[in-house]
């Protein structure tokens, strides 16, 4: 008997993300204070981290936790769960989908969850960058409804959707570069026997994955997070602006600032979102197995 096609359920992705984004919090903090970081002094990732545990204490390398877990479970929930849907909506036509295929699918998930996950992030970047700015330009959220309230009372609605052009952009880039590379190195590695299914394939899989989506994602990560996190004059600049700004005043290196930390950070939040999407879709098909046998017992 021909086995049934089981579909993933939409949530998988965003719990998937939720769950890594506890484990990799402190590097995306760290990430996000570098890339904030203006001037040409060079400042490690240990360096950072030393820094705020010295200055702030080390519970606060998890400062935004709440902003990032709301994020992911927006963000990550409509690219990643868009991205299989569309993927096995593919599937049912054609058994090896091509690249460009591939990229469509993630094309259009990623517009939607950068939308989606904009005023998450939003929140998420203030939290994370607000110990590091003087004391009048502390925006103190407890924690992110809070922020989303807040902004939305003081500062106007719209402000929840600033940087949404890079951060739709980021979107695309990190949705295509992750998923897409993850599953061309799994089907790879498959085709060419070098790894059966398992732990080891996933593991291997998303390490290449994050590394392609680290460098093919920083520099609109840097350009989101100055926009996102910005105050006084800074407000007001575009995308554009920032992008020029940055080019002249710290050069072409400014782009990838903070990629060290980013992939310390996309790297294991790569690997641990997989490992676990994987794992909820294995759980979820032994689920249905069982439930069906027994309802043939039955």
């Amino acid at each position: 008997m021909e086995k049934k096609q089981l579909n993933t359920p939409f949530y998988f992705g965003g719990a998937a993300s939720c769950t890594a984004a506890i484990i990799v919090h402190p590097l995306d903090l760290t990430k996000v204070r570098l890339q904030n970081f203006k001037g040409n002094q060079k400042m490690s990732m240990f360096g950072t981290m030393m820094k705020i545990i010295r200055t702030e204490g080390p519970l606060n390398l998890y400062a935004g936790l709440s902003a990032s877990i709301l994020r992911q479970a927006t963000y990550s929930t409509v690219r990643l769960g868009g991205y299989e849907k569309l993927k096995q909506l593919l599937l049912q036509k054609e058994k090896n989908p091509s690249v460009l295929q591939l990229l469509l699918c993630a094309t259009t998930a990623g517009i939607a969850g950068g939308i989606c996950g904009n005023p998450g992030d939003v929140v998420n970047v203030r939290m994370q960058n607000d110990g590091q700015l003087p004391a009048h330009l502390k925006r103190n959220y407890a924690h992110a409804f809070d922020g989303l309230f807040r902004i939305v009372k003081e500062e106007g609605p719209a402000v929840l959707f600033r940087g949404v052009g890079p951060n739709i952009n980021r979107a695309i880039l990190m949705t295509a570069s992750q998923c897409v590379s993850y599953d061309r190195f799994k089907s790879f590695l498959l085709s060419n026997q070098v790894l059966n299914e398992g732990i080891a394939l996933h593991l291997l899989s998303s390490t290449f994955a994050g590394l392609v989506a680290t460098t093919a994602c920083s520099p609109v990560d840097v350009i989101k997070t100055r926009m996102m996190s910005a105050t006084g004059n800074d407000v007001h600049l575009s995308a554009l602006r920032i992008t020029y700004n940055m080019y002249r005043n710290e050069g072409l290196l400014s782009f990838f600032r903070g990629w060290t930390p980013s992939f310390m950070r996309t790297g294991p939040q790569t690997i641990f979102t997989f490992i676990f999407l994987e794992q909820f879709k294995k759980w979820h098909t032994i689920w249905h197995q069982n439930k069906d046998s027994m309802a043939i017992q039955l």
